[in-house]
């Protein structure tokens, strides 16, 4: 066990050094687009306002999987991937070509490492993605802003707009819970960026993405304790 720990510390600290040089390399090249250090600071607050609801699940998720997997392994997946349905999904699978299943007497410490194995080889797969796609992606990406500066603008909001989409459409056949709580946090959203418009007030503009997914947790427990059932 003080194995998976250092190994747990040794990849947090490459996520924090990561991260250190990230903000570094955002803070010298702001210049070159166009923005200044005031609009990163902003993006900055809004980016940590943003990761506050999605942090949360995470948490939440870390806690449900602490009685099968333990805290090193938990906070090494769930911390890279941020997933639990894609890391239960692998050990269960895993788990399941020994003839075991997950939390029962069949779960032994062979199993545990056969399902920390393959959950490490299911994650594995988006980094080695991300490793060898992002340098043609930039390639692409600046070879079209020579051609079209105007559509480059216009491709990056585009994608992560259809992103946002997809994930919400997803969630709307699911039940009516789903659908409020998603009614929910666009009104409020709406509201947010209203208010901020019509008195300038930038800092509800930062925090509106924040407040929206509050709104859309509290109408969700509402929704569910009035006994709102499947779509």
């Amino acid at each position: 066990m003080p194995i998976l720990w250092i190994l747990a510390v040794a990849v947090f600290a490459v996520i924090i050094v990561q991260s250190v040089i990230y903000f570094v390399a955002v803070k010298r090249n702001a210049a070159g687009a166009d923005m200044s250090q005031a609009e990163v600071n902003r993006s900055f607050r809004a980016g940590a306002v943003a990761a506050i609801g999605p942090s949360l699940a995470v948490v939440l998720v870390s806690i449900a999987l602490l009685p099968l997997f333990g805290t090193p392994p938990v906070l090494v997946r769930v911390g890279l991937i941020g997933s639990a349905a894609t890391e239960v999904a692998s050990a269960s699978i895993a788990a399941g070509t020994m003839g075991a299943q997950l939390g029962d007497a069949s779960y032994t410490q062979d199993v545990f490492l056969v399902a920390l194995f393959a959950m490490s080889l299911s994650g594995a797969g988006w980094m080695l993605g991300t490793l060898i796609l992002t340098p043609v992606l930039t390639k692409g990406s600046d070879k079209l802003s020579r051609v079209n500066p105007a559509l480059m603008a216009i491709v990056p909001s585009s994608a992560l707009l259809a992103a946002f989409a997809t994930l919400t459409v997803t969630e709307i056949p699911k039940s009516m819970v789903h659908i409020a709580a998603l009614l929910a946090s666009a009104a409020a959203m709406a509201v947010c960026l209203s208010i901020a418009k019509a008195f300038s007030v930038s800092w509800l503009r930062e925090w509106a993405l924040g407040i929206a997914i509050v709104a859309g947790l509290g109408c969700a427990y509402v929704a569910h304790s009035a006994g709102l059932g499947a779509a």
